[in-house]
């Protein structure tokens, strides 16, 4: 009895010290980080922050099993731009991409190449917008620019290829079949999955297209705002969208359709190459017979109710058509933000993998009239982040701090112990995910648009954003100041800057300011100039 007993201690003990050893292993593993990015996906579209529009399920588990940022920003609201500081982690005017034309700085630095140099399996599929060879990726296939909704091409390490389906299942498909057949279970990985969608013209899956032309969906209060308290910007950009979402390019308006009517819009320009060379004219056969009901019904109804519509009524017809294309799109990604995560669950995975949910930027989605984004107003400036670390982030947390895509290179790399260069920009994150906000220093942050003259036609600015006031200066064109009191005017209705009660908010904004613009080497000799001036 004693020797089965003395046995089983033996035994018992021989398992703990083996179980002891795998956990000592796991905690030492270095993380895995999927990293996964939509284009233009609005936070208002996300029902962790708000689930009037859409519920999200998937992504939303994100945010249950990890940490939510309710004022993530960026530094630049445009595609191109924002994916080189998040690839940086520096602004836009230090690695050459201030908008969508000017060059990437090649020479610089990018985190992937960090981690791949650290040992780490690296791989990109989906959305990238600039350049046809990314750096520090093991293995990649991306879109080419905007890239399709439907067929896409894609640019890869053995040439170009097409690949028939929808472009969000197809980038899944590309990222599970790399985890599944490709990756080395020997070395931790780094993958950015990243998304077209939902990016204009937005063209949901047949099923979606199918089922989100029968919803309808709230307006938000300041659709049809008229920018009385607010400074030239607001009143010449050109994204409202009665007055400038285009019937075909957007609202599925056939042109043959248009032109059987008339010009059905005077001052709004049609190209029926919009149309005829999109999405939907890379369709096959049975493809097209998926939409097309939709498309016919879609047409029918523009051709009845169109003509006795008054203005008003069709702005609201427009916005429904908006958001029933737009939120068709992001419900795809979501489901399949659904399949990534349950290919972790399925393959042991989830423990040591750090997930992160964003987009390279805000959306509007009727705010203000608008579509689109741009400017420092909040639905473009504010982006979605939601980041799951087993272990490391308490569940179900969130996050006010001002935070930025300035920061993500610098959060990844220390997550994962690889050092971080001195010239990046941003702050790392980490502090906040394990609850340290004492180690957070940071109170403000800078932004800086530049693209205009130039699509949409948002004129050039850069400003300063606290959890209290936003001071944006304008300039190009004309040379203005706004303030926003972000506490008592959330929807940015009213500027206050030259209300005589802000006077003391506007010089303390000021100075803070020039000394970002100081700080990150944006014409840093003219704002000390400004910060002797004002401190003397």
């Amino acid at each position: 009895m004693n020797k089965n007993k003395n046995l089983l201690l033996i035994i018992f003990f021989i398992f703990s010290i083996s179980s002891c050893a795998d956990k000592t292993e796991r905690i030492g593993q270095r993380p895995n980080i999927l990293f996964i990015m939509s284009d233009d996906h609005a936070y208002q579209a996300i029902s962790a922050y708000d689930s009037t529009l859409l519920k999200t399920p998937n992504i939303d588990r994100i945010a249950d099993e990890g940490m939510l940022f309710t004022n993530a920003c960026v530094t630049n609201s445009i595609c191109a731009p924002s994916r080189a500081t998040i690839l940086t982690g520096k602004h836009t005017h230090i690695n050459g991409k201030i908008d969508n034309l000017s060059p990437f700085d090649t020479t610089q630095l990018t985190f992937p190449q960090l981690f791949q140099k650290a040992g780490y399996q690296t791989a990109m599929f989906g959305k990238l917008h600039f350049g046809n060879n990314p750096k520090g990726v093991d293995d990649f296939m991306i879109l080419p620019g905007q890239g399709r909704y439907i067929n896409p091409k894609f640019i890869t390490v053995d040439g170009d290829t097409t690949i028939i389906g929808y472009v969000t299942d197809i980038i899944t498909d590309l990222t599970i079949n790399w985890l599944d057949e490709k990756r080395d279970p020997e070395k931790p990985f780094l993958m950015m999955y990243l998304h077209k969608a939902p990016h204009r013209p937005w063209w949901p899956s047949p099923e979606k297209f199918k089922e989100f032309a029968q919803k309808e969906f709230p307006e938000p209060e300041t659709l049809f705002d008229d920018y009385e308290n607010r400074g030239t910007a607001a009143k010449i950009a050109e994204m409202n969208i009665f007055t400038h979402m285009l019937y075909s390019h957007d609202s599925k308006i056939r042109p043959e359709t248009i032109e059987e009517m008339g010009n059905v819009e005077p001052n709004i320009p049609e190209n029926e190459n919009y149309f005829k060379n999109g999405s939907y004219y890379r369709t096959n056969k049975s493809q097209r017979e998926l939409y097309k009901p939709v498309v016919d019904s879609i047409n029918d109804s523009f051709k009845k109710n169109w003509p006795n519509m008054t203005k008003e009524e069709k702005m609201r017809w427009k916005y429904q058509r908006y958001m029933q294309d737009y939120l068709g799109c992001i419900s795809s990604v979501d489901d399949n933000v659904g399949r990534i995560l349950d290919y972790l669950e399925e393959n042991n995975l989830v423990e040591n993998t750090i997930v992160v949910y964003t987009s390279d930027q805000g959306f509007y989605l009727g705010e203000h009239g608008w579509f689109d984004k741009r400017f420092i107003y909040n639905e473009s400036f504010k982006t979605p982040l939601l980041i799951r670390w087993p272990n490391e982030v308490k569940a179900n947390t969130t996050c006010d701090e001002m935070v930025q895509n300035l920061d993500f290179a610098q959060t990844f790399l220390e997550a994962c112990g690889i050092n971080i260069p001195s010239d990046m920009q941003g702050e790392s994150l980490i502090p906040l995910l394990k609850g340290q906000k004492d180690k957070w220093k940071r109170d403000a942050v800078y932004y800086h648009y530049y693209e205009y003259p130039a699509e949409h036609m948002v004129m050039r600015h850069y400003g300063i954003v606290s959890k209290d006031y936003k001071l944006i200066h304008f300039y190009y064109d004309e040379d203005y100041w706004e303030l926003y009191d972000r506490k008592k005017d959330p929807q940015e209705m009213k500027s206050v800057y030259s209300d005589p009660a802000y006077s003391k908010v506007v010089k303390e904004y000021k100075i803070k300011l020039a000394e970002l613009r100081v700080k990150y080497k944006d014409s840093e000799e003219l704002d000390q100039k400004f910060i002797d001036q004002y401190k003397k």
